[in-house]
Parts: C-alpha cells; sequence; structure tokens
C-alpha cells in the first residue's frame, strides 16, 4: 500500500502469478477471510493504477493462496504481467469489523504517546509476525521503536482519534 492509494481501497492480496494455462490468478491472500469475498465480491483493482478487473470466480486453492478467474484475462502470458502487483478492494466490499478489529493500513499514521503522555512519535509500519503485530514508531532523534500490538502494552487504541497509547515496561523504549 502506498500513500497515492485512496482511502476507500483496502489491500487483499498480492498476485503470485499464473495457475495453469488457461489465465487462472493466483494471488497471495492477507485476508481470513476468503469465503465472504467469494460470496460478495465481483471487482477488484489491479497495480498502482487500481485497474478495475471483474471477478467472476474465486475459490481457496490452500491457506493464504486464492485462485481468482478475471474477466478479461484468459492467457498464461496475460496473468504473468500482473505477476507482483497488489490487489485492492473497495473498503465497502470487506466484510464488517468487530469492535476490536481493524485494518492494519488504519495503524500506519498514528500518533504515539505513553499512558504518562510522553510523545513516541508516529507509527511508520506494521510487521505481522505471525503471533501478533509489531507497531513501528518513528521518533524524532531517536531509532524506531518497536511495539508489540498486544494488551500487555497498548492501552488504548484510537483509530478515530488516530492515536495510541502505550503502556511500556523497561527497556522496551
Amino acid at each position: 500500500m502506498t500513500a497515492d492509494t485512496p482511502e476507500d481501497m483496502l489491500l487483499i492480496g498480492v498476485i503470485a502469478g499464473p495457475f495453469g494455462i488457461k489465465g487462472l490468478v493466483k494471488m497471495k491472500s492477507f485476508t481470513d477471510q476468503p469465503e465472504y469475498l467469494r460470496r460478495r465480491l465481483r471487482q477488484i483493482f489491479v497495480g498502482k493504477k487500481l485497474t478495475p478487473y471483474t471477478l467472476t470466480k474465486l475459490h481457496e486453492h490452500k491457506p493464504g493462496v486464492l485462485l481468482l478467474t478475471l474477466d478479461g484475462i484468459a492467457t498464461r502470458e496475460a496473468v504473468d504481467e500482473l505477476r507482483g502487483s497488489d490487489v485492492f478492494i473497495r473498503r465497502t466490499d470487506a466484510a464488517p469489523l468487530g469492535s476490536d478489529e481493524y485494518y492494519i493500513h488504519d495503524l500506519i499514521g498514528l500518533q504515539a504517546s505513553t499512558v504518562d503522555g510522553q510523545d513516541l512519535g508516529t507509527v511508520r509500519e506494521v510487521i505481522e509476525t505471525g503471533v501478533h503485530e509489531v507497531l513501528v514508531v518513528t521518533r524524532p532523534g531517536q531509532s524506531d521503536a518497536l511495539i508489540p500490538l498486544v494488551r500487555e502494552f497498548i492501552a488504548e487504541l484510537d483509530i478515530p482519534g488516530r492515536r495510541v497509547v502505550v503502556r511500556p515496561i523497561e527497556g522496551l523504549l
């Protein structure tokens, strides 16, 4: 996801390449709800130019890998041209979020501070470790802080207010 990506778009995966010879698209998926996408999604947007494609079929090949059939893509070579491209959907097409859920890209740009009001900096990146996310906070004049996104260290996560309040332990910062 780049700074040029409109706020109403969500990154859901990246095109890994062709699957077979008839234009089937293999996508590494960043979503944990492929069944929702299969039932509801009709259009995706590919690459930096957000080229729209009509999605005619989607199924899960294996965990984390989806196979897509796109209108206008009928050959292996056509899929190869899209290899490595990010795949987006409209935010309105995404599965509804639960009360404790968020989109990873919504964390970028949050202002981080400690529970006692000390300004830490800005969330620049989110690292997904497989166990939990880690916030990379850019601190003026200091090295980046790595803050695990777990209840032990996060006192408050206020996405609408664009801030995260950290409960640091010795050595964290």
